[in-house]
């Protein structure tokens, strides 16, 4: 029986294993955090080259006035070059940064139980094996657990602190306060697949593909309605390219059968054969776009914005909300809906869904498709920097135009969809708030650090609760009830957390069980 105590542990010298950019990453900011590292990798050629690395990153930080040419002699000379495994030994924790494979790093953690001492910290950088099988086997399991950084390590300020089943909480709790010594946020979680963030961000990637592969609107025109629209610092095919597929695609597939196949996750053939076809992002120069010395190749200039206008407008009253935001926006685009029940003959209808498709609206409100336009209302209008509009299989190229034109006449840019239960903003936004709300009520994090993780690891406007909150969870769950009821598709099925909370009038990120 193991009664090694891990509660006292005071972490001074760290050694590393591996000396990619993770692992060169995590020696610059425990070095400058003023830790002892230890560097070693197995190729020794890797270690001076690291080194090297990491001299000319520090001079560079000195030149720009970053830090001080003293800070950075001192913080090279706290990091030494290690030839074998054993020159570790000292090291009260030791952080493996190695290839992906949960065979080697349980082989590792073997041979460094038998070269340090019992309460010396075993930590995994993994960002995709299970925390509990690499400590399987393991003379001391309590002290295995995961210390997930970001690339680029210095600048992405979060780091998952993963408690294995086998884990002693201590340990954790000195990851914990190691990782603000550092000068990065640490975010706690249960062994899980993805953790928190790689987990929630199925949202955003796996639903943008989705509508992409419906043929509901193009790659760009996804990313420019999450960015322009929905707020995000770049859409779903942006966030690829930068990541690459060879990196994503398994990520995707890794956590989907990791929770044996749930809808929610299902990745597209999209990737999987544009990652075959080499088409893997900005890092081979082509992915979902161009890329020119790493630069992005701007796609071709949108359409010229319709001339046509309506000679009148009726908008539905089905949604009431959606109804009186579309009439204050007319108003201030200085036109007067028709009033009424029933559009006059020659009206353009506009119709406000959430969760359902236009021609669904129209069909169940008995409207003519050939004059119906949606609109997305999910958003404030004067919160968007861009405005969606998507019409049904059977309505006019002169209706389609007027509609346009219209919602256009103002300067706010227009990106016009074919029909999609939930347009593109509803859908992606809904599914990442649904999947964040899961991740809480299977208790792998508490609702504050899935915020956290989330906005500082993935760049969102707000975590992801805070923008169920923010957005309104009643809105959130009609709109994935919506699109469950017309897709029949599992994975919009909203979770209990959030259907309970949107019902008791509660915040998301209320911890109450």
């Amino acid at each position: 029986m193991n009664t090694t105590s891990y509660s006292i542990i005071t972490i001074n010298t760290l050694g590393v294993v591996g000396t990619g950019a993770m692992g060169r990453g995590i020696a610059q900011i425990a070095a400058q955090a003023g830790l002892t590292v230890n560097l070693y990798d197995a190729n020794p050629q890797a270690v001076a080259a690291a080194r090297q690395y990491l001299q000319d990153t520090l001079a560079k930080l000195a030149d720009k006035g970053k830090i001080s040419a003293a800070d950075a002699e001192g913080t090279l000379a706290r990091v030494k070059p290690c030839a074998a495994l054993e020159d570790l030994a000292n090291s009260d924790m030791v952080v493996e940064a190695i290839v992906e494979k949960l065979e080697v790093k349980r082989d590792l953690v073997a041979r460094l139980e038998a070269i340090l001492r019992e309460d010396a910290i075993i930590a995994s950088n993994t960002s995709s094996l299970s925390i509990t099988a690499i400590a399987v086997g393991a003379k001391h399991p309590g002290r295995v657990a995961g210390y997930h950084f970001f690339n680029p390590v210095p600048l992405m300020k979060v780091v998952e602190v993963i408690d294995g089943l086998s884990g002693d909480t201590a340990v954790g709790d000195a990851l914990m306060a190691l990782s603000r010594r550092m000068g990065h946020t640490p975010v706690r979680c249960k062994d899980m697949p993805g953790f928190i963030v790689n987990h929630a961000g199925r949202g955003m990637n796996i639903e943008g593909l989705k509508v992409a592969q419906e043929g509901v609107a193009g790659f760009a025109d996804i990313d420019n309605i999450m960015r322009e629209q929905a707020g995000f610092r770049m859409g779903p095919f942006e966030l690829m390219d930068l990541t690459g597929l060879d990196v994503s695609h398994p990520v995707m597939e890794s956590i989907y059968n990791q929770f044996y196949q749930e809808p929610r996750y299902r990745p597209s053939p999209i990737t999987a054969i544009r990652a075959v076809g080499g088409l893997i992002g900005r890092k081979a120069g082509a992915g979902f776009y161009r890329y020119a010395d790493g630069q992005k190749q701007v796609p071709a200039a949108a359409a010229v914005v319709p001339s046509a206008r309506p000679s009148s407008v009726w908008v539905s009253h089905a949604s009431e909300r959606g109804h009186a935001m579309v009439t204050k926006l007319l108003g201030a685009l200085g036109v007067t809906p028709e009033g009424g029940n029933k559009p006059s003959a020659d009206a353009l209808i506009i119709v406000t869904p959430l969760g359902l498709d236009a021609t669904t609206s129209a069909l169940q409100q008995g409207l003519d498709p050939a004059r119906t336009v949606a609109i997305d209302t999910l958003l404030p209008f004067e919160a968007t920097k861009r405005r969606t509009l998507m019409t049904t299989p059977a309505t006019s190229a002169a209706a389609r135009d007027a509609a346009h034109g219209l919602f256009a006449s103002d300067g706010v840019p227009v990106t016009v969809i074919r029909d999609s239960a939930g347009f593109v903003a509803q859908r992606i936004l809904c599914c990442i708030i649904n999947i964040a709300s899961d991740i809480a009520q299977q208790r792998i994090a508490t609702p504050a650090d899935i915020d956290l993780a989330v906005n500082l690891g993935l760049g969102y406007p707000k975590g992801p609760l805070a923008l169920g909150d923010a957005v309104g969870s009643q809105l959130v769950l009609e709109t994935l009830r919506n699109m469950e009821a017309l897709t029949g598709d599992m994975r919009y099925r909203p979770s209990p957390w959030l259907w309970r909370r949107a019902g008791l009038g509660m915040s998301l990120l209320s911890t109450q069980a």
